[in-house]
């Protein structure tokens, strides 16, 4: 009997422990914080973006030994985000316009007789795509020209101070490592609402 009593309590316990929370303690989910051991807080404010990003710091393997380093001309709509040679993400600024992510889709869509378009990613305000590229006459190709392309990409539309800003990868798209790594940045965008 004595057995079974310890065992209640110890489960009880168990219970009560993992329930308690702490006010003020980091509220982002246990795997977030697990999926963003690689990454480095980075504060968007002095660009003129009233946000932070996470990014990818020298552990993530893509050669992001150096500090990112931001390219925006004074009042512009774009940001050029660097970190390393192997990372490039664009913002670009749309003021009012909504629906950025519908808008791409379509006109992914457009360029299907040259494109075939597969979302690995597919969600309202984020996609994570990949283009693959249509080859005529590949049976009779010279052995020299490449057979298949393949190039992935994220487009993501974040709402910041009351204005839409899409975040994407350049135009070429990148190997897939890069693109989860620039997907799990774009997700982490969070609007900085202190003065």
């Amino acid at each position: 009997m004595r057995q079974k009593t310890r065992w209640f309590f110890f489960f009880c316990a168990l219970l009560v422990l993992a329930s308690c929370t702490e006010e003020g303690k980091n509220t982002l989910p246990v795997s977030t914080v697990e999926d963003l051991y690689e990454f480095q807080a980075f504060d968007l404010r002095k660009y003129g973006l009233k946000a932070t990003i996470m990014l990818p710091n020298e552990t993530a393997n893509i050669g992001a030994s150096t500090r990112p380093e931001v390219t925006h001309a004074e009042d512009g709509f774009k940001w050029e985000i660097n970190v390393g040679p192997n990372f490039h993400m664009i913002i670009d600024d749309f003021g009012e316009e909504k629906g950025k992510v519908e808008e791409k889709k379509r006109k992914l869509a457009k360029l299907a007789d040259i494109f075939e378009t597969k979302y690995l990613v597919e969600e309202k305000d984020f996609i994570i795509y990949q283009c693959i590229l249509k080859v005529d006459g590949e049976k009779s190709s010279p052995i020299t020209v490449a057979k298949e392309h393949i190039s992935y990409h994220v487009y993501g539309q974040k709402m910041i101070d009351g204005y839409t800003y899409v975040f994407r990868s350049r135009e070429e798209g990148y190997p897939k490592n890069i693109i989860d790594l620039m997907a799990k940045s774009i997700k982490s965008v969070k609007e900085d609402t202190t003065n």
